[in-house]
């Protein structure tokens, strides 16, 4: 069967990565795709933004399969825009996307069905945002932009001056654009995060591996958020109990009040979870394979992806069963200077080679492309994952940071301590 990625991105990479392993995958195709798709797919140059056009596309190549990997594509209504094709398309449609499209959305949904979640208030008016702050006790506090942000609409606020300052941000300077019209001020949960990724036909459920994913910008969690600095799996401090409450506390519940709602989900349910002295708390939904979370998890899967996917999207999940390799797996992201902020594209990249060749290491590539010459420059914020596997995390942090200091590009910066809180 032809498949067709939709995106750019290292989870696209890791996606086209693990797929090209399946005896029943003919041809990959990648749209745009990057420097790191080559050899494993055939990038395509269309514009993945016009639906109409990406139909035919699919029709005149044969697809069996679409898989697209932004959040952003599923709120554009990629699904819908198939719907009438005959074409399988995995991942939700656009109102069950505003799990993640739209935070309050996803907070209200919470609050009618008993999900665990931070205690929030959502505002449209930036006056009345500030009313609420001022009636609040000193204390820290959550300003979330309510639309997508590609991971960074969200600010820690350890008082109250912190939270009016993020909250004018979002709403007078639109920091984030129009996701940042509405906002979402919620209380600080306090714990260790976790991901969950998890499967769904909207009647099974079929948890991938645990991991963490690393937000902040620097070392020791500190600085701004971003999409993600790197990200390790298993983690260790889910363990099966606490498994076994997300599940019955947290995923189903989430999958059954999407279809009272009449939002079916279907596609990949990501959970980025707070462990507190009060059990497992959601802090957010993602509708797609988190990034940099799929490289690692997906390092760790034996069992065949696309049967996965294909089963997902046909309904019949219940008939698949999903193997894990023993070891470790962890991912640290090089980043170009200045991300989150201003970054310069174009510096040539050198390494590539060295770090690829260790073993049981695959860097995946992001943010990167490849010039007329073959070079591969930098292209975006995060340009690689490099992934690596061993008997421990112990072993794969070690792994990994070796394969990093292959590789080096002007202005590349990444965390030292992506995987030291497991250890």
């Amino acid at each position: 069967m032809n498949l067709l990625i939709v995106g750019s991105g290292g989870r696209e990479h890791a996606l086209a990565w693990k797929l090209s392993q399946s005896p029943k995958v003919a041809k990959i195709f990648v749209a745009p795709g990057n420097s790191g798709c080559v050899g494993l797919a055939e990038c395509v140059d269309i514009d993945i933004g016009n639906l109409r056009l990406l139909v035919r596309w699919t029709r005149e190549h044969d697809i069996g399969l679409v898989i697209p990997g932004s959040e952003t594509y599923y709120m554009a209504g990629i699904v819908d825009a198939f719907k009438d094709s005959g074409i399988p398309v995995f991942g939700p449609d656009r109102s069950a996307a505003e799990l993640e499209g739209s935070k309050s959305f996803a907070k209200g949904l919470m609050r009618r069905h008993g999900i665990p979640t931070a205690d929030f208030a959502e505002f449209e008016q930036f006056e009345a945002a500030m009313r609420y702050l001022d009636s609040r006790s000193e204390g820290p506090l959550v300003v979330k932009a309510d639309g997508l942000c590609a991971g960074k609409g969200v600010v820690v606020c350890q008082n109250l001056d912190a939270a009016r300052h993020a909250v004018g941000q979002m709403m007078r300077e639109r920091a984030f654009g129009e996701a940042g019209a509405k906002v979402v001020v919620e209380e600080l949960l306090r714990g260790q995060e976790v991901t969950i990724l998890a499967l769904t036909d909207g009647k099974t459920i079929a948890p991938l591996a645990s991991s963490q994913d690393h937000k902040a910008a620097f070392d020791n969690d500190e600085g701004p958020n971003t999409g993600g600095m790197g990200a390790y799996s298993p983690a260790p401090i889910l363990t099966d109990e606490v498994m076994d409450e997300v599940v019955e506390r947290i995923l189903v519940p989430t999958v059954h009040a999407m279809n009272e709602e009449r939002r079916r989900f279907r596609g990949l349910l990501y959970a980025g979870l707070m462990l507190t002295g009060g059990g497992p708390k959601v802090l957010e939904y993602n509708v797609r394979f988190g990034d940099p979370e799929t490289q690692p998890v997906l390092m760790r899967l034996k069992s065949d992806l696309f049967d996965l996917l294909y089963a997902t999207v046909k309904g019949k999940l219940a008939d698949q069963t999903l193997e894990w390799r023993d070891e470790a797996a962890v991912c640290v992201v090089l980043a170009s200077g200045g991300y989150p902020g201003a970054y310069v594209k174009g510096k040539p990249v050198s390494g590539l080679e060295r770090a690829a060749a260790r073993k049981d290491t695959v860097v995946f590539h992001a943010g990167a492309k490849m010039n007329r010459q073959g070079q591969v420059t930098t292209d975006g914020g995060r340009v690689f994952g490099v992934t690596s596997l061993g008997p421990d995390i112990a072993s794969a942090v070690k792994n990994a940071y070796q394969a990093v200091g292959d590789i080096s590009f002007e202005g590349m910066r990444f965390r030292s301590d992506i995987g030291k809180k497991a250890l």
